[in-house]
């Protein structure tokens, strides 16, 4: 069982205390919104036996068990962070498999650097994630019904937006979503920026519903096209241990709150909006899946061990919880695939190591995995 030492990563839209808060350390004053659990290239975790990239690639089979190398390659198919929204996201989506080798092939023929800003697919995974909220979180998730989404922008007032609310009317209402948002994304940005100007006062205005795209214009000030996308979606407020499943083609933002977050290891992302970065509006609309939808928010089952688990429909990860109520009682949690534990609350030992809130370690295929103590622990692990 390995301590790991964690990358935090300074994003703009991090907030600069929540992370600190849980680690119990002193804020720096710079944003700090992810800290990457695993054996992602761009920023491994650390052990006392190399990167945890350097440690997989000396054995994977001892690390990760024949029959996660089998299924999933000689690499840990899963990232685990603990997230700190304090402003919005960007508004994205991610594609499924087949769309993503696609799409990698695509631009690896067309010799797009990996690195470029125009680039879409950084590898040929698809990025299916869930997020578990340890605080208050609020984002958004999947479309609304496009009459909903019809009131909620025409009670605005805002004449801009009547040809969006009559698109929002037309029928089938696939179409009808797809066209809007292809609108919006395509408007001028002058008159868009002028739109976006007076939904926001008016957003303010009426408080309630629209608060959190006023907020999300606060941050946006320049007009973009995405605060409008936004208000397409159903906005949703996690309580802590509750959770949003992501999978690909759904249009999602986080928009503030502390939360676990576990996804399949990808980079492939495509913006809709809130955001500076490329937003390749062709590709989008090829990859977004236009159905209205209820955000689906998921509570942990419990199983007779004590384990309450985040059901999924993917392989690349499996999210649990054990809430440890007693200093007395252990728990056996060894397991044929490869493990990341992580404390998020009192104090858990895990093997030889203690753990205080946001520290974690790894726990290789098969190795004896004995934990106990009083506070919670998430385990991150796979289905193979």
């Amino acid at each position: 069982m390995d301590r790991l030492d964690n990358t935090i990563r300074p994003y703009a839209w991090g907030s600069p205390t929540a992370i600190p808060h849980l680690l119990g350390t002193e804020p720096t004053g710079e944003p700090q919104a992810e800290m990457w659990m695993g054996a992602h290239p761009g920023a491994p975790s650390r052990t006392d036996r190399g990167t945890l990239v350097e440690v997989i690639d000396a054995d994977p089979e001892k690390e990760l068990g024949p029959a996660a190398v089998a299924k999933f390659g000689p690499r840990l198919p899963f990232l685990l962070k603990i997230l700190a929204a304090g402003a919005p996201l960007s508004l994205q989506v991610h594609p499924d498999l087949e769309q993503a080798k696609e799409g990698y092939a695509d631009e690896e023929r067309r010799g797009i650097p990996v690195d470029a800003p125009h680039r879409n697919y950084k590898d040929a995974n698809h990025k299916p994630e869930l997020i578990c909220a340890l605080t208050e979180f609020d984002g958004l998730c999947g479309f609304r019904a496009p009459l909903e989404a019809a009131g909620l922008l025409d009670a605005l007032g805002v004449d801009s937006l009547k040809p969006y609310v009559d698109l929002l009317h037309a029928h089938p209402e696939d179409a009808a979503l797809r066209e809007v948002l292809t609108a919006i994304l395509t408007a001028d940005p002058e008159k868009m920026s002028r739109t976006v100007a007076e939904a926001a006062a008016a957003c303010t205005r009426l408080g309630g519903a629209y608060a959190p795209y006023a907020d999300i214009a606060h941050h946006y000030p320049g007009g973009d096209p995405g605060v409008i996308a936004a208000m397409l979606l159903n906005h949703v407020r996690l309580q802590p241990g509750e959770a949003l499943y992501l999978g690909a083609g759904v249009p999602h933002a986080y928009l503030n709150g502390l939360g676990v977050e576990i996804m399949a290891n990808s980079d492939n992302v495509l913006r809709c909006g809130l955001t500076p970065k490329h937003v390749d509006v062709p590709e989008l609309l090829r990859i977004v899946r236009f159905r209205p939808s209820d955000p689906g928010v998921l509570r942990p089952e419990a199983s007779p061990d004590g384990e309450e688990v985040y059901e999924t429909p993917i392989d690349e990860f499996r999210l649990s919880r054990y809430v440890l109520p007693e200093a007395g009682s252990a728990h056996d949690l060894t397991r044929a695939t490869p493990q990341i534990l992580l404390c998020t609350a009192g104090s858990v030992r895990a093997g030889e190591h203690d753990l205080s809130p946001g520290r974690s370690v790894f726990v290789p295929a098969g190795e004896k995995a004995e934990v106990s103590g009083t506070g919670t622990l998430f385990r991150a692990t796979v289905v193979a």
